[in-house]
């Protein structure tokens, strides 16, 4: 019986081919579309899950003053860490590094700057399950000036040569200038990691420059990590921090500078975390969720289509129904033909997705910068949901017309009385506005998605950062040494208009300071924001404007000792309600004591999923990075000019070159990747809808064959008959229009949240997708209409 099932089912196949090319194909771009959004959602949940004691790993969160620019740090000091081991029986291992920090390794003349740099303690191979090729966890990082290597870094250097106990130079970075021995070659850590390197260095070689500050609760430049017993309780071990904090750090201090602190777990860091200052990259929920929104609504569109071209061309079976009932067939065993042939025709269908799903792979990765290998995340399990997800898929996609087939009744069907039903109908309709309804939710958030990135990628900033090219030397003395005469010598290009020394410039990383600023009462008040160390034309350079006060000048020699620009809003945060009003004030920052001599007006120095947190701005005779405007479009040739400049300045570094304003939208990488995700795969949902649409057009056209060729013999015009086929289905997405505007709406009401500059959703992105849908439907019905209107009459209406 299954072989005649089966053989049944594959003549149908072969029978209908347009038919089945469209609902076989529909489904399986659905499936496989499903399986890649599946494949992405579950790299994205992965992040850490490598480490084998992920469970008892946490790392602590620093808490300042709710008017600070954050109130949750992971950046924070180093004392607390060996304080909490020491304190805390139920702390097994801590683990702390620094800031992300960039060094110059060159071994026999093979230079590079490497910016993916942590100073580590010898712990980290305690906490962590990262693989040591050569070299021992337990003393890799434990000398003053040993570094680690990834398995990457040691063959840019080494090449095949074993590189253990060979001195590599470093220039920059945390730690003195010099050299340092390779102690360890570590395998690359996977990519599913919440922050990734490669070099680790011994944080005792940073010891060596600056131990003060290792005792000191107000310094901020580490990363703190801990190893906890199997019994350990989150909640009971916060409820001591308190008694802790006081036990360390002087009641008064602590007031002053409001500090606090709660624990993170590992497993919560990549999707959960909302702290500032990451050592890496985070990802978002939200948009796992809308990913995951996605792809249902592709598998559900797909399945509709697949019961509603079942379900409509089950007129075309009902003979071969009563027939099967006239000679004894049971309703029973007509429900499992039906159901069986449903099933392989989306078995059919896994597989040619199952097929496009691996074609595809390549390209999801190299669309979201990640990594993905078949065998990695085409498990057993995997491959178990997936075909477990295909089968509920034919058993509810086929069940409709396995129902309705088998209670035909054959009398009526065997005389020619059957028609198909007003249910069956409504039912179809039903599923049409529901797909649609979601299709154009997709196409409406698809156009915010795109308007708010292009909002945040053109808007005005309140700095130049056109034709800005800032070059790196990463603290580099011999270049600070000669930096006046440097910038006279870039300046005295042609094609150089100006040119500043500054500690940091927009995009790129900038500290806290804890400043004192007399509030209008006269008291000295405590606050950290942000800071800028930059020189005195800094200000100039960027076309900040001032809105009141002035900027620093080469003209007051004090500028440099005794001076402090600020932003708008650390004007508010200190309780001025006007800019003028706090010139000429005074404050304290970093061993330095002066006035208030300007306000900048706030500028967006960060991404605009942040807003504009306060700022100070402080002149100082050093840096990192040059910035140049220039005066030419011809880059190529700016660069070789500039290149060869810096090669007779500074021969012993290499050019490294940016463009602001490319790297200052590099903060938007993500964000840009998840646009093009987002479009491919709801246009993906929106072809299958449309197919779906276009083979009920078509068995529509099919079953009114006669009536066009009597209404083209009455003398009916082509347009006449194409508005006739075609205003039952545009009516359908009509209604789809105003069920789906409500709903996407709110949801993009909600994703914008996220984004601290957002645009409004107006009424036009709604009309716009509503003409895109129509659009969209009225091509995909038309064509089958034009079709079926042109065809001669004399052949429809021969078999009369």
């Amino acid at each position: 019986m299954f072989k005649n099932y089966l053989k049944i089912a594959w003549r149908n196949l072969l029978k209908n081919t347009g038919y089945s090319i469209i609902n076989v194909g529909g489904l399986a771009i659905g499936l496989a579309s499903f399986l890649l959004i599946t494949i992405f959602i579950s790299n994205e949940l992965s992040f850490d899950k490598y480490h084998e004691k992920k469970d008892n790993i946490y790392r602590v969160i620093h808490h300042s003053n709710e008017d600070s620019p954050s109130d949750a740090w992971v950046w924070g000091n180093a004392p607390v860490g060996p304080a909490l081991k020491s304190d805390f029986p139920e702390i097994i291992e801590k683990v702390q590094f620094s800031g992300i920090s960039d060094i110059l390794l060159e071994y026999n003349n093979r230079k590079f700057q490497e910016s993916e740099c942590f100073y580590m303690d010898p712990t980290a191979f305690d906490v962590f399950s990262w693989e040591l090729i050569n070299g021992n966890p337990n003393t890799a990082l434990k000398a003053p000036y040993s570094i680690v290597l990834t398995e990457t870094t040691a063959r840019k250097y080494f090449g095949d040569e074993n590189p253990i106990g060979k001195t590599i130079e470093g220039i920059g970075g945390r730690a003195n200038d010099g050299g340092y021995t390779v102690t360890g070659v570590l395998k690359d850590i996977p990519k599913n990691s919440h922050f990734n390197f490669d070099v680790l260095m011994s944080m005792s070689s940073f010891y060596q420059t600056r131990p003060e500050i290792f005792d000191s609760w107000g310094y901020v430049d580490f990363y703190t990590y801990l190893l906890v017993s199997d019994n350990f309780d989150q909640a009971a071990f916060e409820s001591k921090i308190s008694g802790f904090l006081d036990k360390h750090i002087e009641t008064e201090e602590r007031e002053e500078y409001f500090y606090n602190f709660s624990l993170e777990s590992l497993n919560n860091i990549y999707l959960h975390s909302t702290a500032d200052r990451q050592p890496g990259e985070t990802g978002s929920l939200s948009n796992i969720y809308i990913f995951g929104l996605i792809g249902l609504f592709i598998l559900i569109i797909a399945s509709i289509n697949f019961m509603n071209l079942a379900t409509a061309r089950s007129m075309e079976r009902a003979k071969e129904v009563g027939v099967r009932k006239v000679i004894g067939a049971e309703r029973k065993g007509l429900i499992y033909q039906f159901l069986g042939e449903s099933l392989i025709l989306v078995l059919v269908a896994s597989v040619i997705g199952l097929v496009l799903a691996f074609i595809g792979l390549p390209w999801l990765g190299k669309l979201t910068d990640k990594v993905f290998e078949f065998n990695s995340v085409i498990t057993t399990t995997s491959i178990l949901l997936y075909f477990g997800v295909t089968i509920l898929t034919g058993l509810f996609a086929g069940s409709y017309p396995a129902f309705i087939l088998s209670a035909f009744k054959p009398v009526s069907v065997l005389k020619g009385a059957f028609r198909t039903s007003q249910k069956g109908t409504n039912l179809r309709k039903g599923l049409v506005i529901f797909q649609f309804s979601l299709s154009i939710a997709l196409i409406a958030s698809t156009v915010v998605v795109y308007h708010q990135l292009g909002f945040m990628l053109n808007k005005e900033m309140g700095f130049d950062k056109e034709q800005q090219l800032i070059l790196d030397f990463n603290w580099d003395g011999a270049v600070l040494g000669n930096a006046g005469a440097i910038k006279n010598e870039l300046l005295s290009l042609a094609e150089v208009s100006s040119i500043s020394l500054s500690r940091t410039v927009p995009s790129s990383h900038f500290p806290a300071a804890g400043t004192d600023i007399e509030t209008i009462e006269g008291n000295m008040e405590n606050f950290t924001p942000y800071i800028y160390e930059v020189d005195n034309n800094f200000i100039q350079h960027y076309k900040i404007e001032m809105v009141a006060g002035r900027a620093f000048s080469p003209d007051f020699q004090t500028d440099s000792i005794s001076s402090l620009v600020i932003n708008e809003a650390a004007v508010k945060a200190f309780g001025y309600n006007e800019p003028n009003k706090i010139i000429g004030k005074k404050f304290q920052q970093w061993g330095r004591e002066g006035t208030i001599i300007g306000v900048v007006k706030d500028f967006n120095y960060m991404s605009l999923h942040q807003k504009v947190a306060p700022l100070t701005l402080r002149q100082v005779p050093y840096g990192r990075y040059f910035s140049l405007r220039i005066s030419s479009n011809n880059y190529q040739e700016v660069l070789s000019k500039i290149e060869q400049k810096w090669s007779e300045l500074a021969p012993h570094r290499p050019f490294l070159y940016s463009f602001l304003d490319e790297s200052f939208n590099a903060q938007y990488i993500a964000d840009i990747r998840f646009r093009k995700l987002f479009t491919i795969f709801s246009c993906l949902a929106i072809f299958i809808a449309c197919l779906g649409l276009f083979g009920l057009a078509t068995y529509s056209a099919m079953l009114r064959t006669k009536e066009i060729g009597i209404r083209k013999v009455l003398g009916a015009e082509i347009l006449t008959i194409v508005a006739l086929l075609s205003k039952d289905f545009i009516k359908l997405v009509g209604i789809a229009i105003l069920i789906a505007i409500p709903f996407s709406w709110y949801g993009m009401e909600q994703w914008l949240n996220d984004y601290a500059y957002k645009i409004d959703v107006e009424w036009w992105v709604f009309l716009l997708s509503g003409i895109i849908a129509l659009f969209i439907a009225i091509l995909t019905v038309s064509f089958q209409a034009l079709k079926s209107a042109r065809r001669n009459p004399v052949k429809s209406l021969r078999t009369e």
